[in-house]
Formats: structure tokens, C-alpha cells, sequence
């Protein structure tokens, strides 16, 4: 992944001072952490769509942006905040999380690979 492609899914700004301040250790357990949770918010983002839940995907979205945000994956925020106020039938809602669970996976190897660089 070219280092442009990185910084357009990442905050490098703020996860250098993360490194800076907190340390590598920390910086790869807030990821280990992140990797694990989001795990977690997109099945539960997906239970909503299925179920055609507006109140559970606006909180599970919500969830998984906060969650975002704290590990600079700043282009996945962005996504979140749009689909979280999104209220569309469960079919485009079925689209818009697949296209929500291959930016995660773009946002995870950016991640992966910028902090290999460190």
C-alpha cells in the first residue's frame, strides 16, 4: 500500500503522537484491541440491518465510529458518521455494510503497514 493510500485511511498525525507519547507497545494494544472490538460492532451493525433495526444501527454505527476515531482510522469515521444518521431500506443498508466491511479491511492493513514502518 503506497503511503498515500495509508494516509487516506489514517490520522498519521495523531497516531505519530500516540507513538510519540504512549509508545509502540500501546500503539500495536489499542490496535490488537480495535481489531478485536470492530469484530464485534460490524456483526452487530449487520444484526440491525437484518433485522431492520433503526435504533440498533444507529447505536451499533455510533459505537464502531467512537472506536474509529480513537485509533485515527479517519476515512472509516467519516463512514460511520454518514451511516449512522442513515435511515434506508434494509437492502441498501445490506450494500452499505459490505462496502463498510472492506474499508474496515483497507483501514486494518493501512494500519498493519504504518505501524511495521515504526
Amino acid at each position: 500500500m503506497k503511503s498515500e493510500q495509508i494516509s487516506y485511511y489514517l490520522d498519521l498525525e495523531l497516531l505519530q503522537d500516540y507513538l510519540d507519547s504512549l509508545g509502540k507497545t500501546i500503539v500495536e494494544q489499542m490496535f490488537t484491541l480495535y481489531s478485536q472490538q470492530a469484530e464485534i460492532y460490524l456483526h452487530d451493525i449487520e444484526r440491525a440491518q437484518l433485522n431492520a433495526s433503526f435504533s440498533d444501527w444507529q447505536e451499533h454505527c455510533h459505537k464502531m465510529k467512537g472506536a474509529t476515531a480513537s485509533v485515527g482510522m479517519h476515512q472509516l469515521h467519516g463512514q460511520l458518521k454518514l451511516l449512522e444518521k442513515l435511515d434506508a431500506p434494509k437492502e441498501r443498508k445490506a450494500v452499505l455494510l459490505a462496502e463498510l466491511k472492506q474499508s474496515n479491511e483497507q483501514a486494518i492493513l493501512a494500519f498493519k503497514e504504518w505501524l511495521e514502518s515504526k
